[in-house]
């Protein structure tokens, strides 16, 4: 008999002497899940939570029925900050491959989103990217180039600059070409910009304590992107795609940014700061505009970007948001083949004029509470502003569902990783 607890899935009810309905029941070498209906992926989940619960700390996945997306679900439930490991994957060869990928590159995205403020700062999430990336991808395959501190004013990247300079750790922009071919002219075809913000204070426009305390998980989008190349890399991505993080710290003192400061950006457009909270949208309008430089066909962002986004769909979607309406519907399309998901909130061209400024082209936000009504449609509005190609081709995540401030019963406190799957998948389809 083995020495782990071994884990079956069932589709026979539980016996009732064990309470009524229950997803657990225990066996001679461990336990077994009771799955029914149209939910088991989630009740699955339920049970890894639970048994994580228990203070159990390795399992064997074992016996008939473990798809990949149901062994996910149940280390999506087990795993917690202090335990990103502790599953023994089952089935062939190829679907374990995939589940220690998957583990290897949410365990990283988790590991960098909970994280101590002070043990990850702006400079060190790039080379942290950087190492995983080319760990995974190989050395020869990546190049980089980090720009920080002043060299971002030096190089017109006014918004990283502006919300980084209230930190003494310095602000940094990483722009990384992953290209397979090793061939300089090869044309990238896609590139991936993440919010990189190490801690948000909320700047002068500063948060409540209760609202500041989880805010290491502002630069849950630079690893959510980062994670996602190299999972795509892992499962044969061959085009050459660039990764932009907006690396920063917003923080206060005698040079940080302020209300009524107006930024004007490489591309020409001006910008007052009506909230100083606002800064996610203003640090990846920079990676917006590299990524357009780029030529690339395809450009993701992503970013914990907006508390409207959460009250509208809650924290167990992201949302989606674009322009380009059948890219899209394509992409929501590969979150229901990834069991990741995502729901599609509006973007209109005329969401650009939606926080008016009456000394520059548009404010970074509304000088309401929370940003006024629409408040994440308003942001990705600002947004657009910066990419290229009118909006086709790209795609804006607001992660609703990357972080989780307390344990629940599907969840463990901290990162979920939730998006990485999807945007994988996104980069896989539409490079091919």
């Amino acid at each position: 008999m083995s020495e782990l607890l071994q884990i079956q899935l069932s589709s026979v009810a539980a016996d009732p002497r064990f309470g009524k309905n229950p997803l657990l029941t225990p066996t001679a070498d461990g336990y077994q899940i009771h799955q029914s209906g149209n939910e088991q992926l989630r009740q699955i989940q339920k049970a890894g939570r639970s048994l994580d619960g228990l203070g159990v700390q390795t399992a064997q996945l074992a016996g008939e029925g473990w798809t990949l997306d149901k062994q996910w679900a149940f280390y999506q439930g087990f795993c917690s900050a202090k335990k990103l490991g502790g599953v023994h994957w089952t089935g062939d060869e190829a679907t374990v491959a995939q589940l220690v990928a998957l583990q290897q590159c949410f365990a990283w995205a988790k590991k960098q989103t909970n994280a101590a403020p002070e043990d990850l700062y702006p400079e060190k999430l790039c080379h942290e990217a950087v190492e995983f990336i080319s760990a995974v991808a190989g050395s020869s395959k990546v190049s980089h180039r980090i720009i920080s501190g002043d060299a971002l004013l030096s190089e017109g990247w006014i918004g990283v600059h502006a919300v980084g300079r209230g930190s003494d750790r310095a602000p940094a922009i990483l722009v990384l070409d992953f290209n397979p071919s090793g061939d300089s002219n090869t044309p990238v075809a896609a590139a991936l910009v993440g919010k990189g913000i190490t801690f948000d204070s909320g700047g002068y426009s500063i948060k409540a304590s209760e609202g500041m305390l989880t805010m290491k998980c502002d630069m849950g989008g630079a690893a959510t992107v980062t994670a996602a190349l190299a999972l795509a890399i892992t499962q044969g991505l061959n085009s050459r795609v660039q990764l932009i993080l907006c690396c920063a710290e917003n923080l206060i003192n005698g040079r940080a940014f302020k209300l009524g400061d107006i930024l004007t950006y490489k591309n020409g457009v001006t910008v007052e700061i009506v909230n100083t909270d606002a800064e996610g949208r203003l640090v990846l309008a920079d990676g917006l505009q590299i990524a357009a430089a780029s030529g690339a066909g395809l450009v993701i962002d992503a970013a914990t970007l907006t508390g409207a986004a959460m009250m509208a769909v809650g924290t167990e979607y992201n949302a989606i948001f674009g322009l380009d309406k059948a890219l899209q519907q394509r992409v929501l399309g590969y979150a229901n083949t990834v069991a990741e998901p995502a729901w599609p909130l509006p973007l209109e061209r005329w969401h650009q004029q939606q926080c008016p400024s009456a000394y520059a082209d548009t404010a970074n936000s509304r000088p309401v509470k929370g940003g006024g009504t629409g408040g994440a449609s308003n942001a990705a509005g600002f947004l657009s502003r910066f990419v290229g190609n009118e909006g086709a081709g790209w795609l804006h995540v607001d992660l609703a569902a990357a972080f989780q401030g307390n344990a629940n019963g599907f969840w463990g406190a901290g990162a979920t990783g939730t998006g990485i799957r999807l945007i994988a998948e996104t980069l896989l389809r539409e490079t091919a």
